[in-house]
């Protein structure tokens, strides 16, 4: 028969269970925890069917095409390249200079 007062004198009973117990319970409840964790980044991740449309791989080259062609339309002969305010210099101020240029 067992004899109680021997099981509470036991080191592995008294400290070595509960840590045993502590360990194969916390890895079970953080995989309950990680699939929680998971489902929801499933759920974030779902896009509204326009942007997704947009995103396909099959429907892409159609998207790049169209971009193409209003790339085409543009006159690249004409284009001015017009430098933007520095971080020292005031914004409003030198728009009002570039845009002083372009009129004249």
């Amino acid at each position: 028969m067992f004899n109680v007062k021997l099981l509470r004198k036991n080191k592995t009973i008294k400290y070595g269970l509960p840590m045993l117990l502590l360990v194969v319970g916390g890895s079970f409840g953080l995989r309950e925890f990680a699939q929680i964790r998971y489902d929801a980044q499933k759920i974030r991740r779902k896009l509204d069917p326009s942007l997704e449309a947009k995103i396909d791989v099959q429907k892409q080259p159609v998207i790049l095409q169209e971009e193409y062609e209003k790339m085409k339309r543009v006159n690249l002969d004409e284009w001015k390249n017009i430098r933007g305010p520095r971080p020292w210099e005031d914004s409003r101020e030198y728009q009002d200079q570039q845009r002083s240029k372009q009129k004249t």
